[in-house]
């Protein structure tokens, strides 16, 4: 093993297990490097520039804006309003109204984390007054999040495109089949879980009450059509439909619902930076790293070695999930599309993954570690909505990411799955 490769893996590997920040290990890591190998340390520096001027990365911090702002004027509400109209009057209704209302935020914010806390925020106080279980409504918030790296636009597709330079928009549709999948299993273990802990049934809407509800979240039900269909047709690039997403939320909170005023937005805009610092810090100064794991061929090698001794596409894919959902489970989501980015394409090749439908098994698992514990971040939006224990949510978790890992299965083994969407002659 070279100085290089020592500091690329050992010595960042050492770093994260001390708990150092993921961006400083990275910087760290690639620095050791420099200095072993003798190599201008202004170089880092440099990778540092390059990395960050992507004009794709853009899409990220004006994405998790988008989703701040329509939190805090009111649409998240207003989705919740709509969804409970459709389906509070059966069997685990209320559960049903989260995993719905998180449905349509998530082609709002392309975030899990957003989409946990805007609609956790409302449902997990409602669904513990109405008699479900804490722990349970807390687990179906944190599970419904998972929805937003999936269903298009998402930040997670954004950064696997630019890590694969695959198609973004191509990717946001390689998530939907996989997302509407949970969301499905997700009303059922919502139904199942109100029927054997009977849960009292809310009364049906009337339709006075749906139609006025629909009314007053037609802005919100309104936001998606704009972006999905301002990018399939062509309007604007998947940045540009971040940067209306912005304009929409902000046009609609101030001056239709009116929930924001100007006193609000300097923390609004401040809480969208630090989240959009974190992720962006990660992806600039992995830049180097990648360039330095290309140098000594890493992830050639690894991918080479694999493929002289996996001889089985499947077994290779699976081997690629355990070890995807364990380090997801203990490591950020971001930090290892960019670290590992490399490494996993250049295995996919070897074994002649489909690039697009590659990159839907990597988020679908993204998606899952969002969730997963120990360190899953929507975990600990849960906690923070329910005052409950890591313990707690977790154990109430596992129905939920049971069937998420049965839908990474369909989404692996069966490519159809995920390229269901993809335009015709690709």
């Amino acid at each position: 093993m070279s100085e290089i490769t020592f500091f690329l893996t050992a010595g960042f590997a050492g770093m994260v297990v001390l708990g150092v920040p993921f961006a400083i290990a990275i910087a760290l890591a690639v620095t050791g490097a420099l200095i072993a190998a003798d190599i201008e340390p202004a170089f880092l520096a440099q990778s540092i520039i390059s990395g960050s001027q992507q004009f794709s990365l853009l899409a990220i911090p004006l994405f998790m804006l988008a989703g701040e702002l329509m939190s805090a004027g009111g649409l998240s509400q207003r989705l919740v309003d709509v969804a409970s109209t459709l389906v509070r009057h059966m069997r685990g209704g209320l559960a049903m109204v989260t995993v719905l209302a998180a449905l349509v935020f998530a082609a709002i914010s392309g975030s899990a984390p957003a989409t946990t806390a805007a609609i956790g925020a409302i449902m997990v106080p409602a669904m513990a007054r109405a008699g479900y279980d804490k722990a349970f409504a807390a687990s179906i918030a944190v599970s419904a999040g998972v929805l937003g790296p999936l269903i298009p636009p998402s930040i997670a597709f954004v950064i696997w495109g630019i890590v694969a330079e695959q198609s973004i928009g191509r990717l946001f549709l390689s998530g939907i089949v996989p997302g509407l999948m949970i969301a499905l299993g997700l009303l059922v273990i919502c139904w199942v879980h109100a029927w054997r802990n009977d849960v009292p049934r809310l009364p049906r809407a009337s339709v006075k009450e749906a139609a006025l509800a629909f009314a007053r979240g037609r802005w919100a039900l309104a936001s998606p059509l704009v972006v999905l269909g301002g990018i399939y047709g062509g309007v604007f690039t998947p940045t540009e439909a971040a940067a209306v997403s912005c304009v929409y939320a902000l046009l609609v909170g101030l001056f239709i619902e009116k929930q924001l005023n100007w006193r609000e937005l300097p923390k609004i805009f401040a809480n969208a930076m630090r989240t959009s610092a974190m992720v962006c810090a990660i992806i600039a100064v992995s830049a180097g790293f990648g360039i330095l794991v290309a140098q000594e061929q890493i992830a050639t090698n690894f991918a080479t070695w694999l493929a002289a001794n996996v001889s089985e596409k499947w077994m290779a894919l699976a081997a690629l999930n355990i070890a995807f959902f364990l380090l997801a489970a203990v490591m950020d989501e971001i930090a290892i599309m960019v670290i590992l980015g490399p490494m996993l394409i250049a295995i996919a090749n070897k074994f002649g993954v489909d690039p697009i439908h590659f990159g839907a098994i990597i988020v679908t698992n993204v998606s899952i570690g969002m969730a997963a514990p120990p360190i899953g971040y929507c975990l600990f939006i849960g906690m923070a909505i329910s005052g409950l224990s890591l313990t707690r949510i977790s154990r109430a978790m596992w129905p939920q990411i049971a069937w998420m890992l049965v839908v990474l299965f369909l989404t692996t083994y069966i490519p159809g799955f995920a390229l269901m969407f993809q335009p015709a002659g690709r």
